[in-house]
């Protein structure tokens, strides 16, 4: 049950993915607007894990997360409801409420139910939900946009909420921790403020300009608050953040390996399924039966990567999952406008075996290394560095892919000299997708069949263009990441960490046997 409340945030993620040109068309959404929509749910997800985590380990974890199945439901009717792309991209961010609520505590309960000789099973089993999610959600949402409208993406989601809500009152059993701490509004509102004015920097930086007083007045006062947040939390009695955690090597280096690989893996799906229904000319469902392969070998690698660390360590293991990445993508550079499948089917086989065999030993690695009572913190720590990666890799992937094609298809367009509204040429700037379904329409209907065959060839090719300088950005985080594992990522658990969470996961339960 704790796995299918992880299933309903995957699903959410992966699912909209392939519907993003579908919303692009049917809201009249820019390409920015495309990124606020994956990232205001990100970012409110991500800016509130800390306090959900808190909140669960000082009231109950089991009643954060059925709190958070109830708003994450109101969250997805709103969403299929959104009349325009601004509706939607608040619609999404209140899912991120539900979503903050939902996923450390199913990750926290794990912990505090399993002993330590068990518990890397189960959160191999629970990374491999996401894998599964990540195979669901592009079949899913391929199937229900060509068979209904794009807003039945969001309602799929009901039926996994009612369901988690009622077994988990049956199934579920509830833990917290006895001494936590009041909680932390003030760090709350300075990292939810923080990474906002960051992410909007970035996100808005292709149409402001990357050096405009605008991107670094934002990027710098979020910059600010985000470092006045790390220094409340040092010195605050009742920190959201306990800073001292990250004087851990292991917490440190297994946190900063989750950063980066869900840094490139958002960004680079959101290059990915674009490329597939603008470029190659894919349908919604056909783009979600081509992303199975990459989810189930990522479903199948998670599990089974736990037997790799017994033998080679997690040090070994992690780099090489980052190191699989890195190529993956550093491959992607070779896509053209007419690459078949067959020849992007093993490139994504390797991003995937890769992000399999880093995520689960990470996971485990940030987990292992804190005392069990901070679970729910453990677990929002190691989520929120999921989604801040994620947040980040749409925000800095998605603007690298709408600077690059921006500048090389508005040089050609001016260059072409069309007898076109200044309207016209900023919209196909910022939007393939206003290519495609307007500029080249509208050129056509003018008469001009060879240039909108022109204009059409140039729209794939600088598309494609900004994908390769997308994944090779993708692929400098990875590498980064190779480094830090292999300098910092200790290949076995520290005997003190291990003796100490034994110890308190005895104390716990013979203490729930004597309540009993």
């Amino acid at each position: 049950v704790l796995c299918f409340g992880l299933l309903v945030i995957v699903l959410d993620n992966s699912i909209l993915n392939v519907a993003l040109p579908t919303i692009q068309n049917d809201l009249n959404a820019t390409a920015s607007d495309l990124q606020w929509i994956v990232d205001s749910y990100t970012l409110v997800f991500a800016g509130l894990l800390l306090t959900a985590g808190a909140l669960g380990d000082k009231f109950g974890r089991r009643g954060a997360m059925q709190i958070g199945f109830i708003l994450f439901g109101i969250g997805s009717i709103a969403s299929a409801m959104a009349a325009t792309s601004g509706q939607l991209i608040s619609t999404r961010a209140f899912m991120g409420i539900g979503g903050a609520l939902i996923m450390p505590a199913t990750l926290s309960i794990i912990t505090n139910v399993f002993p330590p000789e068990e518990r890397s099973k189960a959160i191999g089993f629970w990374a491999g939900t996401a894998g599964l999610g990540g195979a669901l959600g592009p079949l899913t949402g391929g199937f229900l946009i060509e068979h209904f409208y794009w807003g039945s993406v969001f309602l799929v989601n009901i039926p996994i909420v009612v369901i988690g809500l009622i077994a988990g009152v049956f199934l579920i059993p509830t833990s917290k921790d006895p001494s936590a701490h009041r909680l932390d509004p003030i760090g709350a509102l300075l990292s939810i403020v923080g990474l906002a004015l960051l992410l909007f920097a970035i996100i808005e930086a292709p149409h402001n300009g990357w050096t405009s007083s605008k991107t670094l007045g934002y990027g710098g006062v979020g910059i600010a608050l985000l470092v006045a947040f790390g220094i409340w939390e040092a010195k605050s009695d009742h920190p959201m953040l306990d800073v001292t955690f990250f004087k851990k090597a292991r917490f440190t280096a297994a946190a900063g390996a989750i950063t980066l690989v869900f840094f490139s893996m958002f960004g680079s799906l959101f290059l990915l399924t674009q490329y597939f229904q603008f470029v190659l000319g894919y349908s919604p469902l056909q783009t979600g039966v081509r992303m199975i392969p990459f989810a189930m070998v990522m479903m199948v690698v998670a599990p089974l990567s736990s037997r790799v660390v017994q033998r080679l360590g997690s040090k070994i293991t992690v780099a090489c999952g980052l190191g699989l990445v890195t190529i993956g993508l550093l491959s992607m550079v070779g896509l053209q406008v007419d690459t078949p499948y067959s020849n992007i089917f093993w490139r994504l086989m390797l991003m995937s075996a890769g992000m399999g065999l880093t995520m689960a030993p990470a996971t485990e690695s940030v987990m292992g290394s804190l005392p069990i009572f901070k679970a729910g913190v453990g677990s929002a720590v190691n989520d929120t560095t999921r989604q801040v990666g994620g947040a980040l890799g749409v925000a800095v992937i998605g603007s690298v892919l709408a600077t690059t094609y921006g500048n090389q298809i508005g040089g050609f367009l001016s260059g072409l000299g069309l007898p076109l509204p200044q309207a016209a040429v900023e919209s196909a700037q910022n939007s393939i997708g206003a290519i495609k379904n307007g500029l080249v329409p509208r050129l056509q209907e003018m008469g001009l069949s060879e240039q909108a065959a022109m204009v059409n060839a140039e729209a794939n090719s600088a598309f494609v263009s900004a994908v390769h300088w997308g994944v090779i950005t993708a692929a400098a985080a990875t590498a980064i990441g190779v480094v830090m594992v292999l300098l910092f990522l200790p290949a076995r658990p520290r005997i003190d960490d291990v003796a100490e969470q034994e110890e308190e996961f005895v104390s716990e339960h013979v203490a729930d046997l004597l309540t009993e």
